[in-house]
């Protein structure tokens, strides 16, 4: 959640927010969703998924590894301005598209090609069996925990966020870091993440619940019964408050 990725409790931005409430605009939309979420039922990692799926005996020509993380880094990674140019899909064409190039399933000349119109062969090889895997996986779903929670902190304990510099992708939220919270709740199980992302996340580990004031998070900027903020975080993101002392 880089900055052009995470406006909370940022000020001065340069023109109003668009709180479109419609999940899809465009019709082409649709498809990019779509994509989306059969690159992530075929992707290669649910051969060692919870649940385990066979994903190995699918005759799919796609073998890499597709999540949400990617998703997110690919968003991550683009130009603020361009970033705040093009809408929500269009975010996810230019990331899916960036991945398809990198992996070498597509180069830009054969994009280039189907933007003008010229139609590339296509075979309905295995598309019963992959299907059915992308329907599996819509149904099944693909769960990060990996056993029960062996948590450092308590509820009711305070902690102070971790300031650690960003990879290419994390979850941290930029307004919290360096922040001081009060845990609430302790998540049941120790919980992987797709990817490690450099800043500590990726192994199974607890998760919190952190609640925070408004006067921590903004001070004197703070309004006058502002509701208390809480978020969701991973362990390796919190630190003892009494190291800092």
């Amino acid at each position: 959640m880089k900055l052009q990725h995470y406006l909370g409790g940022l000020e001065g931005l340069p023109q109003p927010l668009n709180l479109e409430k419609r999940v899809f605009v465009e019709e082409w939309e649709k498809r990019i969703f779509g994509i989306h979420v059969a690159m992530m039922g075929l992707s290669n990692h649910l051969g060692s998924a919870l649940p385990e799926y066979p994903i190995a005996q699918v005759p799919t020509e796609f073998h890499d590894e597709w999540t949400w993380a990617d998703l997110r880094t690919g968003a991550e990674g683009m130009n603020p301005f361009d970033y705040f140019k093009f809408r929500y899909y269009e975010k996810w064409l230019g990331g899916i598209t960036q991945f398809f190039i990198d992996k070498g399933y597509v180069s830009e000349e054969e994009i280039g090609a189907l933007l003008g119109g010229t139609s590339p062969e296509t075979g309905e090889t295995g598309a019963p069996a992959i299907d059915a895997q992308v329907i599996d996986y819509l149904r099944r779903g693909d769960s990060p925990r990996r056993d029960v929670a062996h948590p450092q902190f308590a509820i009711g304990q305070k902690v102070r966020i971790t300031n650690v510099p960003a990879g290419a992708h994390t979850r941290l939220p930029g307004a919290l870091r360096d922040r001081i919270g009060t845990v609430t709740r302790i998540f049941e199980g120790d919980y992987g993440y797709f990817v490690h992302t450099g800043d500590g996340i990726g192994d199974p580990m607890p998760i919190y619940i952190v609640e925070f004031t408004p006067d921590e998070l903004w001070g004197v900027r703070a309004e006058p019964g502002a509701n208390t903020f809480y978020a969701e975080l991973f362990e390796a993101y919190l630190q003892p408050v009494q190291e800092d002392q």
